[in-house]
């Protein structure tokens, strides 16, 4: 019979007394994440390190990995030392890599593993500091202050096991820090880190540049642009969802078909030839992303003043998508307009968590909150002459994102909070079902983005 969450506990205590190298044992009952117990703790720590174990899961310490960890965070003198470890899924041991903290390792959902070792006087500093009574966000606000003025170190080695209890694929996780059921906790991570940016100096007043929509002559006032790939279930309903627009202006489709090998390029070139709104773009280069592919559209002369963003296997909702767009853009003055979209599964049927809005996002304080988040929402559009001087990181992964931390470092960004388009979640998309490695690969390059916007930010 399966283990009741007590003796699961009990378990994982048992296994840390037996270490010779831990002094005491010291079991909470309440969680670790309310700024309560953190001070509780601090309260009875009289060692010179102080272990957390974060989770109620049984835990299997690797050979000497306490006396290793001991070793490494008093030779580094970090303020906190965390490593790879190994998971049980179905009898099956997994091994769980980690990715190293930076500067820009400003998400909520940093994965550190379960074993945190911190320095005591680190952690009673921290813990001293702590003037806001969280009630989710406390061991979020305790690595943030020790990050401030010590190290976070990874020690890339396996030291312990413990059980896998979250079974989700990577794609179905993607939307937890939008899901409704967590928005309490959200607005605790968010005013964590908004002290943490004021703390660093990285924090930007709700004061924006303004936009000059004069800019430039373009031959449409809007260009949607599609990256696409091997798409052919897709393709032909993403672009019929754009030429079905009605509008009072002018408005293209460019597709960038970055060498498709499937019948994409037959669907789109035989599109093409009934409708010219419908510029299809075979690049001359091979080594393009799809920020790269971006960047292809948006500098060729048929761009329009305003770019629209739609992925090759979504759908806009209606035939009002791009007018209330560009209402958007000139009625709120900003650079960048973002959307709302509902989650929906191949046959376009609502799954959860349904609607996605991003209603965390405040004029005041979207733009700091935006550093802690892994995205901004969608559909995406830009204003063209900000996005050409901007440009994208010329990757498949994040590149909207840098794009959006870019632009809202100066203006102010828009949003439109209705559904404006179908978000098709299927196994074909790119970040249905990641391996560790790939989603390790893409963590760690959104924190790099968010490094290089912060620094930018501090300047």
């Amino acid at each position: 019979m399966p283990q009741s969450a007590a003796e699961d506990l009990a378990e994982a205590v048992a296994a840390l007394r037996a270490c010779d190298e831990i002094a005491e044992v010291i079991a909470v009952k309440e969680p670790l994440q309310q700024t309560a117990t953190l001070r509780a703790i601090a309260g009875q720590v009289s060692t010179p390190y102080t272990l957390l174990y974060i989770r109620s899961v049984p835990l299997q310490l690797g050979a000497y990995a306490i006396e290793r960890m001991l070793k490494v965070i008093g030779d580094t003198a970090a303020g906190m030392l965390y490593a790879d470890c190994h998971k049980v899924r179905d009898g099956v041991l997994h091994a769980h890599p980690l990715i190293d903290y930076q500067e820009g390792s400003l998400r909520d959902d940093f994965d550190f593993g379960s074993l945190l070792l911190y320095r005591s006087d680190a952690f009673k500093v921290a813990v001293a500091e702590m003037d806001t009574d969280y009630q989710a966000a406390a061991l979020y606000d305790l690595r943030l202050k020790v990050s401030k003025k010590a190290q976070l170190f990874h020690l890339q080695e396996f030291l312990y096991t413990e059980l896998e209890t979250d079974r989700r694929k990577s794609g179905e996780k993607l939307f937890d820090y939008v899901d409704p059921k967590n928005r309490a906790s959200q607005l605790e991570m968010e005013q964590a880190c908004t002290r943490h940016l004021k703390d660093i100096g990285a924090w930007l007043k709700p004061d924006f540049s303004p936009v000059d929509f004069s800019t430039g002559i373009f031959p449409v006032e809007v260009s949607v642009i599609i990256p696409v790939r091997n798409r052919e279930r897709t393709i032909e309903e993403a672009v019929r969802s754009v030429l079905m627009q009605e509008t009072d202006f002018l408005f293209n489709l460019i597709v960038v078909d970055n060498h498709s090998t499937d019948k994409t390029t037959e669907i789109l070139s035989q599109i093409a030839a009934t409708d010219k709104r419908l510029i299809h773009i075979i690049p001359e280069r091979n080594d393009l992303g799809i920020g790269g592919c971006w960047n292809v559209a948006v500098m060729r002369p048929q761009c329009g003043k305003f770019a629209v963003q739609l992925d090759s296997d979504d759908l806009y909702i209606d035939k009002n998508v791009l007018k209330i767009i560009v209402n958007a853009f000139y009625e709120q003055n900003c650079a960048m307009v973002v959307g709302s979209y509902k989650m929906v599964n191949v046959n376009l049927e609502e799954i959860p968590p349904g609607i996605i809005d991003h209603n965390e996002w405040t004029p005041e304080n979207g733009r700091n909150n935006a550093l802690r988040i892994n995205g901004l929402g969608a559909p995406r559009a830009f204003y063209t002459p900000i996005l050409r001087e901007i440009k994208l990181p010329n990757t498949n992964y994040g590149e909207d994102y840098a794009l959006g931390l870019a632009i809202s470092r100066n203006y102010q960004i828009g949003r439109i909070y209705t559904p404006l388009y179908l978000c098709r979640r299927w196994d074909d998309n790119s970040d249905a079902a990641l391996d560790i490695h790939k989603l390790n690969t893409h963590n760690y390059y959104k924190d790099k983005i968010r490094t290089i916007e912060l620094r930018a930010r501090k300047k």
